[in-house]
C-alpha cells in the first residue's frame, strides 16, 4: 500500500470524524481532564525548562485534532503551533479554542513531512497520533529535525488496534467492551465507520509493532535521551477512559534531543 493511498484514507476518515471527535475534546475541556492534562504537560515542560518563561517556549502540537493540547497549553501562555492533516480538524480546533484561537498558529500539514526550518521548536507534543502513521520512523526523523538541540518530545500514545492481529489482545479488547456495556458507560469504540478505521489500522506498521520499545530504539538511534512512563494513564485518564481502554494503556515517551 502506497503512502499516498494510506494518507488519503486517513484524511477522508478523520475529516468525517472531525465533528464527533471534537465533541470528545469539548467534554474534556469542560471536565477535570482539562486541569489534569494542563498540569501534566506543564510539569513536564517546566522540568526540562525550569528557567524559561512559558511565552519563550515554542511548542509544536502534531496531530492536534480538535485542539485539546493546543488549547490547554496556550491557556498557560506557551507559544503554540498546531498542525493536523485535515482542515476539518483545524476548523474544529479553532472553534474550540474560542478567545484563545488568535494565540495559536493553526496549519494544515502532514506529520511525516513538516515544512518548518530545522531547529524551529523547543518542544513537540502529540497524543494518539503515532499509531496511525504510515511511516512513523520517517515522522520521528522529521520531528527530530525541527526540534532545537536540548528540546523535548512528549508523545502520549498506546498500542491501539493490536487486537486485529493478536488473539490475547482481542480477548482483552472484548472484555473491555463487555465491561463498558455492563457498567452503562458510553463505548468509545463503537461509532460510524469504525470498520473503516480497522481496515486502515490493519495495514499500518504500528498495529503489529511492540511499543514503546520500538519508539525508544528509533529515538535513541536519532540521538534522543529517552525515558518511558508506562503508567501515565493512571495520572491522566478519566474513569470512563480506564474502563473503555484498560486493555490498551496509554504510555508517555519523553525524548530529549541531546546537545553535542
Amino acid at each position: 500500500m502506497k503512502l499516498s493511498t494510506i494518507l488519503s484514507e486517513n484524511h477522508s476518515y478523520w475529516t468525517k470524524r472531525a465533528q464527533g471527535y471534537s465533541q470528545v475534546n469539548q467534554r474534556e475541556l469542560e471536565s477535570q481532564q482539562r486541569c489534569i492534562w494542563q498540569r501534566t504537560l506543564c510539569q513536564e515542560l517546566q522540568t526540562h525548562f525550569p528557567d524559561r518563561p512559558h511565552e519563550m517556549l515554542r511548542i509544536l502540537d502534531i496531530g492536534c485534532g480538535p485542539g485539546f493540547f493546543s488549547i490547554v497549553l496556550a491557556e498557560e501562555g506557551f507559544a503554540v503551533t498546531a498542525i493536523d492533516l485535515t482542515s476539518a480538524m483545524l476548523q474544529e480546533a479553532q472553534m474550540n479554542a474560542g478567545l484563545l484561537a488568535h494565540k495559536i498558529c493553526f496549519m494544515e500539514m502532514n506529520a511525516e513531512e513538516l515544512s518548518f526550518p530545522d531547529h524551529s521548536f523547543d518542544a513537540i507534543v502529540s497524543r494518539n497520533l503515532t499509531w496511525n502513521l504510515p511511516h512513523p520512523e520517517r515522522a520521528y526523523a522529521e520531528w527530530n529535525r525541527v526540534l532545537k538541540p536540548g528540546g523535548i518530545l512528549l508523545n502520549f500514545d498506546a498500542n491501539w488496534y493490536h487486537y486485529l492481529n493478536d488473539d490475547h489482545a482481542r480477548q482483552a479488547y472484548e472484555e473491555d467492551r463487555k465491561r463498558t456495556a455492563d457498567l452503562g458507560i458510553q463505548d468509545e469504540n463503537i461509532g460510524d465507520d469504525f470498520d473503516v478505521m480497522e481496515g486502515i489500522a490493519s495495514r499500518i506498521p504500528m498495529t503489529t509493532t511492540s511499543r514503546p520499545c520500538w519508539d525508544r530504539q528509533v529515538l535513541e538511534h536519532l540521538g534522543f535521551q529517552v525515558t518511558v512512563n508506562e503508567q501515565i494513564w493512571n495520572s491522566v485518564w478519566s474513569m470512563e477512559e480506564r474502563i473503555n481502554f484498560s486493555s490498551t494503556p496509554m504510555f508517555l515517551i519523553c525524548g530529549k534531543k541531546i546537545v553535542y
